[in-house]
Order: structure tokens, then C-alpha cells, then sequence
């Protein structure tokens, strides 16, 4: 592998306003209203209007496209205008990609936002009810057949191999549950405020597709998440204290698939995590003993343990230990199982909150966040850092 070297993004652009609707099973309106609201509470949030803005970036999958928002809402001339694919992957790599624009003066100030009326409008997991023909459709085609309809089905045959590896036992997933729920349950936004959970919870809950239970996967969301993004000066002239974007990377493994990596030789591990982190390392110049929260992906448990060990937070096979343990403060949120699963924009939302000091469940001294996004499928990562 050549070596590379250190890029030059970190600290040229920062997050200056965060914004969403309320989370819900039954939104009661269209996603564009729901992206246009999220926008609209960013701007707000940051101290700035519609009018200041000239770069949007979303999902591949969002239904609203970058004009239509921008129109809607009272946006003028875009300037720059970029979408990210694969899902929950995309998260951390739209705020890559309006840093960008910003450190290299295509924009000025770009929104990231992604809104969906998944529970009420569709239902994610409920399996592939129709795929035009594609290449991530044909390696579908390996799998399907045989009964592996749905991402949970997917992720169950990757943390079976886990637990089979090192020997443990359906369990080990439950405190990344209990951790997320404990926090949920002080956190008046999310879904499950209120409702925290313990292990012997976890142990009783239903099966899905062996070994994970219904406390195991994320639950469905209609909302909407947006961020704001300008450079460092502009940031420090508005009315939020600046996060700076100390690292951000995405990262694709070799053999990589949309969920279904079945023909690596290791099961056991996340290697797209690891491209992804290695440049976040190198570009932030930090350690992992040298992060203060982690907002870590979790539309299921398992990939929670793989995402802390391809970090180096704990070596192969220790991640259930090592959260339960409370070794590092985890998805203080609530995450996408306890707060709302928005494919990772509001995990962003909640390391900006830390960095901050705003936090509903604030760690203290906060000043370094790693974010997550997407697992399973080509991810990305950030580093949110204080400023100065």
C-alpha cells in the first residue's frame, strides 16, 4: 500500500448551524416541506438567511432535489450542488463535500439535508419489492433467493460470524442497545424519551433474523436533518460558536458491496471503517485515546462493536466490553435506535451539540467528536473539533 499524505482540509470550513423537524412515525406532510423546514431551522440556527446561501448537497435517495429545495425555501443562484450515494453512507460525506466547495471557494455557505417520510411514507426494511436493473441489483441477486430480503437479514450473517469468531453470544450486541436507550431517555427529542431499556429487555426481544432481536435494529423515521457549512472566518461572525471540520474522509473496502460483502475472506470486521479511518487518523492528527465522544453509526448493534474496533478503540473482539464498560461516551443522542434513524444527519447534529457545550446528555470538556456514517456499504467519518 503507498503511503499517503496528510490532506489539507481540516479546519478550512466548519458547521455553523443545525437544524430539523420533530421526529415521528407520522410526519403528516410532504418530504419536501420537511426538508425545507430543516433548512429553513438550520439557516436560524446559524444566524443566517436563505438569500446567504450558494451550495447544497443530499442523498442520492432523497426525493427532494438540491433546486427544488433551494426554491422552496427561499434559496436564490447555487453556485455548487452535489449528491452522495449509498444511504446511511452518505451522511459524513455531505459535509465532505461542502468543505470542500467552501475550502475551495466554489461556495460560500452550503446546506447538507436529508428528509424522508420512511415510516409513514415507506418501510426500509420491509425488502426489495421492485430494483430496476443495476449492478448493485445483480449482486442482489446472490442473496435474495435465498431468503435475505432485507438489511437485517444482511447484517445477520456478518455478526453471527462475529459472534461465532470470538465466542460470544447474542448478548454482546445488547449494550450498544442499552447504551443508546439510556440516553434517548433524556433526550425530549428522540422517539424513545422516556423508555430506556435494560439487558434482560434486550434478551426478550423478538427475534428478526437470528442473532438480532428487535432491540438490535434501528427504528423508522419521518423528519428531516440539515447543516450548515461555511469557512471558519464567516463561521465566527455568526451566532453559534464555529465546529470546525477537523477531518472528514470516505472510504470504500476492497469487494465491497451494499450489505452483502459475503465473499471476503473476514466477515468479522468493517474494512471500509478502516480506509475510512486511517485517513481520518492521519488528516486530524488525533488518536483514538484522544477523542472525547463517539456518534457512532447504528442502524444495527452489531456493526457498532466492528466500527470500535477498526478505529483502534479496542482490539478484535473486545467492543462489547469496552461499551459496556462505558470506556468512551456513546451516541449521547440516543443514536438512530433511541433517537431517530435520519441515515446519520443527526448524529452530526448531536457532535456539533457537543463540541458546543449544548448537549442534552453534554460530556464534559468535550472538544473532539468522531461521527460516523453508514456501515455495510462504501462510509465516511468526521472529526468535529472546538475551535481554536
Amino acid at each position: 500500500m503507498s503511503v499517503r499524505k496528510r490532506d489539507t482540509l481540516g479546519g478550512k470550513a466548519a458547521i455553523a448551524g443545525i437544524g430539523a423537524t420533530e421526529f415521528s412515525k407520522d410526519s403528516g406532510r410532504s418530504e419536501l416541506k420537511l426538508a425545507v423546514e430543516a433548512v429553513h431551522a438550520a439557516l436560524d440556527d446559524a444566524g443566517l438567511s436563505p438569500a446567504d446561501v450558494d451550495g447544497m448537497v443530499t442523498f442520492t435517495m432523497d426525493t427532494s432535489p438540491e433546486i427544488t429545495v433551494a426554491q422552496a425555501a427561499g434559496i436564490g443562484e447555487l453556485s455548487f450542488f452535489s449528491r452522495i450515494h449509498y444511504g446511511g453512507g452518505a451522511a459524513c460525506a455531505t459535509v465532505q463535500q461542502a468543505a470542500l466547495a467552501v475550502a475551495s471557494g466554489v461556495a460560500e455557505v452550503v446546506v447538507c439535508y436529508r428528509a424522508f417520510n420512511e415510516r409513514s411514507g415507506r418501510r426500509f426494511g420491509s425488502g426489495v419489492q421492485h430494483r430496476e436493473p443495476s449492478a448493485e441489483g445483480a449482486a442482489l441477486g446472490w442473496a435474495l433467493p435465498f431468503g435475505l430480503l432485507t438489511p437485517a437479514s444482511w447484517v445477520a450473517m456478518a455478526a453471527q460470524r462475529y459472534l461465532h469468531t470470538y465466542g460470544l453470544g447474542p448478548e454482546a450486541f445488547g449494550h450498544v442497545a442499552v447504551t443508546d436507550r439510556k440516553y434517548a431517555a433524556t433526550n425530549p427529542a428522540a422517539y424513545f424519551h422516556g423508555k430506556p431499556i435494560t439487558l434482560a429487555d434486550h434478551a426478550a426481544s423478538r427475534w428478526i433474523v437470528e442473532p438480532l432481536r428487535l432491540l438490535d435494529c434501528c427504528q423508522e423515521t419521518d423528519g428531516g436533518q440539515a447543516v450548515v457549512v461555511t469557512s471558519p472566518e464567516r463561521a465566527r461572525q455568526l451566532r453559534q460558536s464555529p465546529v470546525l471540520i477537523a477531518a472528514a474522509a470516505q472510504g470504500a473496502g476492497r469487494a465491497q458491496e451494499q450489505m452483502t460483502s459475503f465473499y471476503r475472506d473476514d466477515l468479522t470486521g468493517l474494512p471500509e471503517t478502516s480506509v475510512v479511518a486511517r485517513q481520518l487518523w492521519r488528516s486530524s492528527g488525533l488518536t483514538p485515546a484522544e477523542i472525547d465522544v463517539g456518534i457512532l453509526y447504528d442502524h444495527f448493534t452489531p456493526f457498532v462493536l466492528m466500527q470500535l474496533e477498526e478505529f483502534g478503540f479496542c482490539k478484535p473482539g473486545e467492543a462489547a466490553e469496552f461499551v459496556a464498560e462505558e470506556a468512551l461516551p456513546l451516541n449521547t443522542h440516543g443514536g438512530q435506535l433511541g433517537e431517530a434513524y435520519l441515515h446519520g444527519m443527526n448524529g452530526i447534529a448531536e457532535g456539533v451539540r457537543q463540541v458546543r457545550g449544548t448537549a442534552v446528555n453534554q460530556v464534559a470538556g468535550a472538544s473532539r467528536v468522531l461521527v460516523t456514517a453508514g456501515t455495510g456499504v462504501p462510509t465516511s467519518g468526521l472529526v468535529l473539533a472546538a475551535d481554536g
